[in-house]
Formats: C-alpha cells, structure tokens, sequence
C-alpha cells in the first residue's frame, strides 16, 4: 500500500474555495495509486468561528481561568470540527473517507499539556481503516497522555509535526505540507519584491530558515522527517505546482537539482532587543549568573557572544522589561538596545568557503546598515541590525548572492 500524507493548514480549509482545492490534491494523489492520510489544522484564524485563537475568546481570552488540560480539551475542537468538515467533503464527491482525532490516529505523547511530546505511534486502527477507505482525515495538532489518556495538545506548528509523524511512521513516500504560498521562497516574498521559490532545498537548510524566522513549516515536523529520510513537499494548496522538495544532502551529491549556490535563503526575525551586560568588578561569573536568571524566570535568551567580562545577548520586545528588572535586581547596569531584527543567511554551501561574511558586511555597509552583533555556524550566518533597517537589510543580502536569478 503506498501511502502520501497531506497536510492542510488552517488557511487552506478555512472555506469552500480552498477545501475544493485540498479535495483535488487529494483526487491526484488517489489517480497515482496512493492512499491519503489528511491531516487538516483548525479552520481560519483568528477571528473566524472554529479558529484556534477564536476557541480561546471563548473562555474571554483568559487562559488563568482555565487548566492546562482544559485548554487542551478546548483547542483540540477546531482541529476534531475540520477533520469531519473535510471528511464529509470527500465522501460527498464519493471519495471514501473517514475521520480520526489524534489518540484514534495513534498519537501517544507525555502529560505536558499545551506543548506535549509525542512518544509513540500506534497506527495499527488508522492502517486497518486505510486498507478499506480511500483516505483517512486525522485532526492535527493533538494526542492523547500515555498515562491519563487525556487529550494533549502538541503545541503551535503542531500540525505539521503531526503529518510528519505520520509520515515517518507509516512509511510514506511524502509528506505534502499545504500553504498559502507556492513553497519555500527566498526571502519574504512580502518585503522581497524579487524573492523566488526554491526547487530544492535540504532539511538542514530549511531548519535553519524556519527557527530565523522563515514561517514555511515548523522546525520540529523537519526534523522528525529527516530522521526517517521521509521527503518532504511545501507546496500550494492553490496550485498543481509540486512546490519545494525537502530532501538529504546525500541525494544532492547524486546529482539532483538541489539548490547548490553559497546561500539558499534570507531569513529576518523582528521585534528583538539586544542587551549587554559588564561584569561586576572582581567578578568573573557574570555569564553564569545572567543566564541562570534568565531561565529561572523562563526568559528565553537568543544570539549571545560571550567574554571574559561580559555578555551580549537578544530578547524579545515583549519580555525586555522584565529582564531589565531582574538584571537590575542583580545589581547589573545593562546597556539596552531596542527595536532591533536578526537578518540571517542561510546556506549548506558556506561551510568552509571564505569570503561569505565579508560580503554580506559589504553589502551592508554599502546601503549605511550599521551591524550591531554577528555570529555564525556551519550552515547560517547571523546579523543584528535595527529594525528600521531590516527590510533594506534583507533586500541587500538577497541582492548581494544573486537570489533572484
């Protein structure tokens, strides 16, 4: 039995127009011989009747007011409403289909409410339905407890991890991941004029695009489907476009046509704040102490350079003050710097090449684009600019290494 599971994200069955596109991509997968595991997201976003955001006006928007497990219990709804939604639409055009929540699709995960892990598949009831039906639509983003069979819910971006956890444990062909764009593109097609999709790209690669910012497919659905060389297709549900293929570096050595150039693509993160703290004189345990209290008060710290007697580090702009608070509380003078955005480069061909930072300061420097803090890694070099830059920023690395040829 070949097996291709489809992903379709809340923008894609949020109405009539977009559950009849989903419905073809599903009759083209039947015509070649598979069956389909759909995995469908809640339907809209915020604002429309059955949208995760708008499940949670319903308790006024206060999630004090309610346990973790209920909140579970609320938001698994909208994904559970789709998925019999979509399967009534399938069965309709007489595609036989039949409706699952996660646990009925096998999802075991621990009891960590609102972000849980997934810790086994137990497909044994979604492959016997297979075996009958055309296509079996399973809610995303859900499970259930391995110790109280609760309802968990696997966290935000939770149903791709959920079609990609399929993916890998049914042993299919691809994973198909439905969008409102025609795949992964690269730079912001909002803020590149010029930005195109890419063919190919490698998990690597698109990991790193989508934890800098790139919001294609979520991080964790990549990295699941890369440990069981699952392919992966980000592709759009308003197109017959194959999109792009998510594949391993081994199958770029073959001779495929996988995106070879120095970098793939430019990812931006705005809305950050850098801050820089000196070590007390006589003290030389500042880094210590500054992250430890940083993670005691579940502040999550990003792009750090570390000396002897400081450390540079960036927060959001929703959590700055409260850091403040706490450095001055340490008895620390930190030097803040708001409103900044991290622009990163990303690319599996930089490894070992010179020359690529020195470009990417060039092509900065030349549009007057003051670098506050760098760093890099194998596959991705990051700056940090101001935010009233970024979109000149961007623009300019995307120019800079030919992206739009």
């Amino acid at each position: 039995m070949k097996i291709i599971v489809q992903k379709f994200g809340g923008t894609s069955v949020k109405d009539d127009r977009g559950r009849q596109m989903a419905l073809g991509h599903i009759k083209d997968a039947l015509n070649d011989g598979y069956k389909v595991v759909a995995v469908v997201s809640a339907m809209g976003r915020s604002g429309d009747p059955y949208a995760t955001d708008t499940l949670l006006d319903l308790v006024y928007g206060n999630i004090d007011n309610i346990s973790k497990r209920e909140q579970d219990m609320l938001l698994s709804c909208g994904e559970v409403i789709s998925s019999i939604v979509f399967s009534s639409l399938l069965n309709q055009n007489k595609i036989k289909a039949t409706s699952l929540t996660g646990a009925q699709a096998g999802f075991v995960t621990n009891d960590d409410h609102t972000n849980a892990k997934i810790l086994e598949m137990d497909c044994e009831r979604l492959l016997d339905i297979l075996a009958n039906q055309d296509v079996v639509v399973v809610a995303g983003f859900q499970g259930a407890s391995i110790k109280s069979g609760d309802t968990t819910t696997i966290g935000r971006g939770g149903s791709d991890t959920s079609a990609a956890a399929l993916g890998a444990a049914l042993g299919a062909e691809y994973v198909d991941i439905f969008t409102d764009v025609e795949g992964v593109m690269t730079a912001d097609p909002r803020i590149v004029e010029n930005a195109k999709p890419l063919t190919k790209v490698t998990y690597t690669e698109i990991v790193n695009l989508a934890y800098q910012g790139a919001k294609v497919v979520h991080p964790r659905a990549v990295e699941i489907a890369m440990q069981a060389e699952v392919p992966i297709r980000v592709r759009s549900t308003y197109s017959k476009s194959t999109g792009t293929l998510v594949t391993t570096n081994h199958s770029a050595k073959k001779g495929s046509d996988v995106h070879e150039s120095l970098i793939t693509g430019i990812a931006h993160v705005s809305n950050v704040t850098q801050i820089k703290v000196a070590a007390k004189e006589g003290h030389y345990d500042v880094q210590t102490e500054v992250f430890k209290a940083m993670a005691k008060e579940g502040i999550s710290v990003d792009f750090f350079n570390i000396t002897p007697k400081s450390v540079i580090y960036t927060v959001t702009d929703e959590v700055t003050n409260q850091a403040i608070d706490i450095l001055e509380g340490l008895g620390y003078e930190p030097i803040v710097n708001r409103h900044c955005a991290k622009v990163s480069a990303v690319g599996a061909g930089i490894m070992g090449v010179p020359g690529v930072t020195s470009k990417i300061v060039t092509a900065l420097s030349e549009q007057g684009i003051q670098i506050l803090q760098s760093a890099d890694s194998h596959t991705t070099i990051w700056v940090l600019v101001k935010e009233h830059d970024m979109i000149k920023a961007v623009n300019a690395l995307h120019e800079a290494f030919d992206l739009s040829e």
